[in-house]
């Protein structure tokens, strides 16, 4: 089946006795026993639930994974993954995350004893300098977020090699519609379901994908005790959105190809950020790992000033924080995403008050750049 098949049919349920073409929402916090030690393989919305299941089945489909976990956000999946490890274990993570994982890697989980060695994980060798007796997981974000850094995945899985050692990917800016982290080698794929899979801007939802059903179980387990479970409603929205999935991110890459072009023109352009470019030094291995670029560009302009008044003077465009719906939206790291980032980490990586960074979405794309010229005058 292809992979725009899948979104639509991937975990179609041929057993659904009236026929309902969309999955039901069962609005339901527990389930009744036919009888004692008898169960109908749902008792508790928190264990279990049709349409959440539903919903973590189709992305497990699409990711080419054994199972899935359904989060309440990415940062609950996130949450749950950290779980796997014990005081003293150490992860090695690409340095240019989204700000929240790094808040909870610097955070949480340090205060938990884990701790995260950050490098440049485009960088194969500093990955293989990085890794030590402690190492049982790498973290890889890729594209980056949001200096769109690209990770050589199958590259990463040789350096490990036989060791007792996760890769792990957030897969959330390209989606499975446009890489497979899993037949690159990694174990478990993370999504901001929030995001691409959902696709509208009115849910949030997390994915935990593993490669193996041991490790697939291992994280229901999680899930179940810790409790931060997808709803049945959002879960409902996902697999909605899943549908068009295929159409949005081509739309969404088409819009953006032709923005990163125009942007390179523009005299308050600094620098643009974005996969597809021909220029960009990833440009190459991602055509070899990837279907597609995605819709996510970064920039840098002259001044703090300009960027201020691009915020300022756009009107079609939305200045709002997320990303990967169908709407375009631009974001001022600085403030928003990597806020909680120290800034010397934050100028080391080029965060700075210059850089924007854009969701680009399903909309005309000259009404867009026409935005974007009018917000730049």
């Amino acid at each position: 089946m292809e992979i725009e098949t899948a979104c639509v049919h991937g975990a179609r349920d041929a057993s659904q006795a009236t026929g309902a073409v969309a999955v039901p929402i069962y609005q339901s916090a527990t389930f009744a026993h036919p009888g004692f030690g008898q169960s109908t393989g749902y008792d508790y919305t928190r264990t279990r639930n049709p349409t959440t299941d539903h919903a973590a089945r189709l992305v497990a489909a699409l990711e080419g994974g054994a199972g899935a976990s359904a989060f309440a956000s990415g940062m609950a999946a996130l949450s749950a993954f950290m779980e796997l490890f014990s005081p003293g274990d150490e992860l090695i993570a690409t340095d240019d995350l989204y700000g929240g994982s790094i808040r909870l890697f610097d955070g949480l989980s340090a205060k938990n004893g884990v701790r995260a060695r950050y490098v440049d994980s485009s960088d194969l060798s500093a990955v293989a300098a990085a890794v030590n007796e402690k190492t049982r997981a790498i973290f890889i974000e890729t594209p980056t977020n949001p200096m769109m850094r690209v990770t050589d995945i199958a590259g990463v899985r040789e350096i490990i090699g036989a060791r007792d050692i996760l890769l792990a990917v957030d897969n959330t800016f390209l989606s499975p519609y446009f890489m497979q982290p899993i037949a690159l080698g990694a174990d478990m794929v993370l999504h901001s379901g929030t995001k691409y899979l959902a696709g509208h801007n009115d849910t949030l939802a997390g994915f935990l994908v593993s490669k193996t059903p041991e490790m697939a179980e291992r994280i229901h387990q999680l899930k179940n005790t810790i409790g931060g479970v997808l709803s049945p409603f959002d879960a409902f929205l996902v697999a909605r959105g899943i549908k068009t999935l295929a159409l949005r991110m081509e739309k969404s890459q088409a819009n953006a190809m032709r923005i990163a072009v125009w942007l390179k023109d523009r005299p308050q352009v600094a620098k643009v950020h974005y996969v597809g470019l021909p220029e960009h030094p990833a440009h190459r291995l991602s055509r070899r790992q990837a279907r597609g670029f995605g819709g996510m560009i970064s920039f840098s302009v002259d001044s703090e000033a300009t960027a201020r008044r691009i915020l300022d003077g756009i009107r079609l465009i939305l200045y709002a924080e997320s990303l990967g719906g169908t709407e375009t939206l631009i974001t001022y790291p600085v403030t928003q995403t990597h806020t909680a980032v120290p800034e010397p980490q934050r100028l080391a990586r080029g965060i700075d008050g210059r850089l924007l960074r854009l969701s680009v979405g399903i909309e005309a794309v000259e009404d867009i750049i026409a935005d974007l010229e009018r917000a730049m005058a």
